[in-house]
């Protein structure tokens, strides 16, 4: 019996889909959560075992340090530490992504709101700016002219935090109405949805609806490409339909949500996610943790 460790910060209905899965699949399950976790980092040693843990925190931070410590002691993890540091990042993303020579919106950097107006009106307007660590479309900003660009960064500046000193801009793409979030489980691009608004924000956390979206052959191609730039794992691909230069990668993410997407492609994306934590165990070895 394969002995599965499940990292959450809370159980939400993928988490319960996802326990769902791994009881019908025949695994020992293990819910750990991670405000009551202690990981000695100097050792390792605790009386916890299994042959592979699955990281599921909503907070990223907390996912990142437990992947990290859990891959120190041996254990095979899901997704891999350096997977999730760089999905967690937006810049370290968008790195990847050129390395690898893959589509994406033109994007720029810098560390000054001086610099960032500079970049923006090369960009040109509107642009959106962007935290490099967040999620759910929080805190995205659509500037049109100069005068919102200038009161949105002096904001950020204020704001004070680490991350709100560096300024991650791209060109608004003026998608139709919707993008396209595809799943991607080990080297398959298993379903694909389209989220649709009026709002220029279309995650369906902000109210974006689904619908299916055929997986076709350019589709496939361009996210397992850019789910082997950033390491491979269990990920979801968002594309944009850029209207002169065709499908772009926007973002990937390694703890995504997929509720809305089960019945809108008929797909078992928990069925799939945990086939594939199993291989990993099968592949791996039991360690403490």
């Amino acid at each position: 019996m394969t002995h599965v460790a499940i990292v959450v910060s809370r159980i939400r209905v993928e988490e319960k889909l996802l326990l769902a899965a791994l009881e019908a699949a025949g695994a020992a399950v293990q819910v750990v959560d991670d405000g009551e976790l202690i990981l000695r980092a100097s050792d390792g040693a605790t009386s916890l075992h299994a042959d592979v843990a699955l990281e599921r925190s909503v907070s990223t931070a907390r996912g990142l340090y437990t992947l990290r410590l859990l891959e120190m002691i041996g254990l095979p993890v899901v997704n891999r530490y350096a997977t999730a540091t760089t999905c967690a990042d937006k810049l370290l993303t968008t790195a990847a992504l050129t390395e690898h020579g893959l589509p994406q919106p033109n994007t720029r950097l810098a560390f000054t709101p001086e610099a960032a107006l500079s970049a923006i009106e090369e960009l040109g307007y509107p642009a959106v700016l962007k935290p490099v660590v967040g999620s759910w479309g929080r805190l995205l900003a659509r500037v049109n002219d100069r005068d919102a660009a200038e009161a949105v960064l002096e904001h950020k500046e204020t704001l004070g935090s680490y991350q709100h000193g560096i300024f991650y801009i791209q060109e608004f793409v003026a998608k139709p109405g919707r993008d396209i979030r595809a799943f991607v489980v080990g080297d398959r691009t298993i379903c694909a949805i389209y989220r649709s608004s009026p709002h220029w924000i279309t995650n369906t956390a902000r109210g974006g609806q689904a619908s299916n979206c055929p997986v076709t052959p350019e589709i496939d191609e361009l996210c397992r490409g850019a789910a082997k730039a950033v390491g491979g794992g269990v990920l979801a691909i968002d594309l944009l339909e850029h209207p002169e230069r065709g499908l772009l990668i926007n973002e990937v993410n390694h703890t995504m949500e997929f509720r809305n997407s089960i019945h809108t492609t008929g797909v078992d994306i928990p069925g799939h996610i945990v086939q594939y934590v199993l291989g990993v165990a099968r592949n791996g070895h039991q360690a403490a943790i």
